[in-house]
């Protein structure tokens, strides 16, 4: 997959990151929905929050989500009408009810926004998410949006660690694959059209379908396809 995809709409395609960007290495674009996408990066400073604010701009980031300790000043997003929202939790771990909960409200009402104004924005709104490194915390709540989107969570997974290789340590991996259940809103939910959802589940048969869970992998099966923890 590509770190762009073109939208079926007149809106023309779709803006791609910069390969001439010195971030363009440290960006990991998620596609969630034909109006709203993820970009995971890594943690920007004061001394380098200048590029990150000209990317942004490229790929229409509307917020940003800090899950580890600030190491820059949020006004300096913020003066540029980027909305920053912190969402701390350890390193290494998983995200606690509370950061779920602020994380999926703000994925829903950022999407009905994007539903609304779809027609007149050729660029998919953007919510970027950063740890420190980028490997963690951030890629556990993209993988999560996606379950929620009723992607099968080892897909989830897979599909994370393709566009950002190194993502999730063993903790992280069998939480988002045997122990997250997806909210019972979300199960009932009508899902619309999306690239996420025109994407083959190799893991489909494996769950009855309509329960949104996986059926719970061998500890091998872990160190097969991801390695060691980090």
């Amino acid at each position: 997959m590509s770190a762009y995809y073109t939208s079926s709409s007149t809106a023309g395609p779709r803006k791609p990151l910069g390969k001439s960007s010195p971030l363009a290495n440290s960006f990991s674009l998620i596609e969630y929905d034909r109006d709203l996408r993820f970009l995971i990066m890594d943690c920007p400073t004061n001394n380098t929050i200048a590029l990150y604010l000209k990317e942004f701009v490229r790929l229409n980031v509307t917020d940003v989500v800090r899950v580890c300790e600030p190491t820059y000043l949020r006004e300096r997003l913020e003066t540029h009408g980027v909305r920053v929202h912190d969402l701390p939790f350890k390193d290494g771990d998983v995200p606690p009810a509370s950061v779920l909960k602020q994380w999926l409200d703000l994925v829903n009402e950022r999407l009905g926004e994007a539903v609304s104004e779809s027609a007149d924005q050729p660029v998919p709104k953007t919510i970027a998410v950063h740890c420190v490194a980028g490997l963690g915390r951030a890629p556990v709540l993209v993988a999560v949006a996606l379950i929620e989107k009723g992607m099968d969570p080892l897909d989830s997974i897979e599909h994370v660690r393709h566009k950002r290789r190194g993502a999730f340590n063993n903790r992280q991996i069998t939480y988002l694959a045997d122990q997250y259940k997806r909210s019972a809103a979300s199960k009932h939910a009508k899902v619309r059209a999306s690239p996420m959802n025109s994407m083959a589940s190799p893991h489909a048969s494996a769950s009855p379908a309509g329960s949104g869970s996986a059926v719970p992998a061998p500890k091998s099966f872990f160190r097969k396809m991801f390695g060691s923890s980090h």
